[in-house]
């Protein structure tokens, strides 16, 4: 079985790091909900639900979604009674339903977070498992059953992605994955409905980036922005825009004093700033948290 490296601990295998990762369908929305922050002084912590490996999974990496109801949905990356990891969903009150286990072939060791449509339907990444090991795009329905969308062979249409998935109104996914592409540096694919998936871009590991965790936001002219783990001029990664036909422009390339090495995604903002946030660098080098105009 494929080892799947912990996507922080052993983020930078390939380089050496100084400093000692809408809508889909007609009308189904893929955005997170937005909670409000209550004041500090009025805090009030609730344990909903405490993983025990078996059944109910393990170690959950990803984040979380919300329904209207206020049911949480995730993912556990370990645990659950093949050890390959789960899909569960925490309700308002705490209770925990495994929507589906993995059980290796059919997607294992999810690590991102879900989008869900306005059926109800689930969509994610598992960083292993799949027909050659090397991952997974799945759905899982409101009945619990799983369908493998597309299953990586680890060359030129990728390997273990790490980060989610976004769509668009075509019913088109979209994602990353760290390893294939010809250069073994990660890609930045889409999936469409057919199941048939398109490399847009196929990092070199060099000017252009390499190793992208995260997942990617979308524009409304159908551009791409993302980061890499590594790569561009100084090989501190890079934040990047794929637009629809696959050209790649490679929008800030990171130096060590203005952040480093970032493994999380970007958010947009309606001028078309970006946010991120690096693992590494800035004068401290304990990472940055930056804005990027367009």
């Amino acid at each position: 079985m494929m080892r799947i490296t912990h996507p922080v601990r052993g983020l930078f295998s390939k380089v050496r790091l100084r400093a000692g990762t809408v809508v889909l369908a007609a009308a189904a929305v893929l955005v997170p909900g937005v909670v409000a922050t209550p004041s500090a002084h009025a805090q009030i912590y609730t344990k909903l639900h405490i993983f025990t490996s078996v059944p109910d999974g393990q170690n959950p990496y990803g984040g979380l979604i919300r329904d209207l109801a206020g049911n949480l949905y995730g993912t556990t990356t370990f645990g659950s009674a093949y050890a390959f990891g789960t899909v569960f969903k925490v309700d308002a009150t705490g209770n925990e339903t495994v929507l589906y286990s993995f059980r290796g072939a059919d997607g294992a060791y999810p690590r991102s977070t879900l989008i869900r449509d306005s059926a109800g339907n689930l969509y994610g990444t598992a960083s292993g498992g799949g027909v050659l090991r090397q991952g997974t795009v799945f759905k899982v329905d409101t009945t619990g059953k799983e369908t493998v969308l597309y299953s990586f062979a680890g060359g030129t249409d990728g390997a273990v992605p790490y980060g989610g998935l976004i769509g668009d109104a075509a019913g088109n996914l979209y994602g990353t994955t760290y390893y294939g592409g010809g250069h073994n540096y990660g890609t930045v694919f889409r999936l469409d409905t057919t199941g048939t998936e398109t490399v847009l871009h196929g990092f070199t590991g060099g000017a252009d980036g390499g190793t992208p965790l995260a997942s990617l936001v979308r524009d409304a002219a159908g551009n791409l922005y993302g980061t890499t783990s590594v790569g561009g001029i100084h090989d501190r990664g890079t934040v990047f825009k794929v637009d629809p036909t696959g050209a790649e422009t490679v929008l800030y390339t990171l130096a060590e004093s203005d952040g480093a090495n970032p493994v999380s995604g970007l958010v947009m903002d309606l001028a078309g700033n970006l946010y991120g946030t690096t693992f590494a660098g800035g004068i401290y080098r304990r990472g940055v948290v930056f804005k990027l105009k367009p």
